[in-house]
């Protein structure tokens, strides 16, 4: 009985002893296991708290950017803004349109697009002033949709600033535009545009762009 005596368990600040090998230190300082415990806690609670308020942040910078965008425009309310038409139609869709702002679209690039069969026959490159081209258009979509006050008139090409190509641009690229407006004269009918081109991530082209207001 007094073997098991001394070997019995004490439980000592949450932790198990043998009263029979183990020597308590009482002098020895130590928090309770209850606060080690809670300060353990506490960095994973912060981080869900800033992990939800980082969320909510998000969810409410997207809800605000959507409240400012139009319907999006496919290639039908494309075609009854532009003038353009096949071979020469180079926008595809539209995905987000401020009016009077700013506008982004797309063009699809195929084997197929009739440019190829001779730029070049042996490694098929869109055309550098192509690639200009859809921007304008891209442009001439956000001077001429009827939401646009300036729309009663035609817009067309007055000049080319800065422009630099990137990349080669081949089939089975999709070449994402994005034109803003950065000046407008209604008196003369000029309007100044920054035109730029990606595929992917990687820019390909950028142009200042001057589309002048005619009849």
């Amino acid at each position: 009985m007094q073997s098991v005596a001394n070997e019995r368990c004490l439980l000592v600040r949450g932790s198990p002893f043998l009263a029979g090998s183990h020597q308590i230190n009482s002098n020895r300082p130590t928090l309770p296991l209850l606060q080690r415990v809670s300060r353990r806690r506490t960095p994973i609670l912060r981080a869900e708290q800033s992990a939800v308020t980082t969320e909510e942040s998000a969810v409410a910078e997207i809800e605000k950017s959507g409240n400012s965008f139009a319907a999006l425009k496919d290639i039908e309310e494309i075609q009854e803004i532009l003038p353009h038409r096949f071979p020469f139609l180079l926008l595809d869709r539209v995905v987000e349109y401020v009016p009077q702002k700013y506008a982004v679209g797309y063009k699809n690039i195929t084997a197929n697009d009739n440019f190829f069969t001779g730029h070049f026959p042996e490694r098929k490159i869109m055309p550098g002033v192509l690639q200009v081209e859809a921007m304008a258009q891209l442009g001439g979509i956000v001077m001429m949709d009827p939401e646009n006050a300036a729309a009663k008139k035609n817009f067309f090409f007055g000049g080319i600033d800065g422009c630099k190509f990137r990349r080669p641009v081949v089939p089975g690229d999709t070449l994402m535009m994005r034109v803003e407006l950065t000046k407008f004269n209604p008196r003369f009918g000029i309007a100044k545009m920054s035109a730029k081109a990606y595929i992917g991530k990687d820019l390909c082209c950028e142009a200042e762009l001057t589309l002048v207001m005619g009849k």
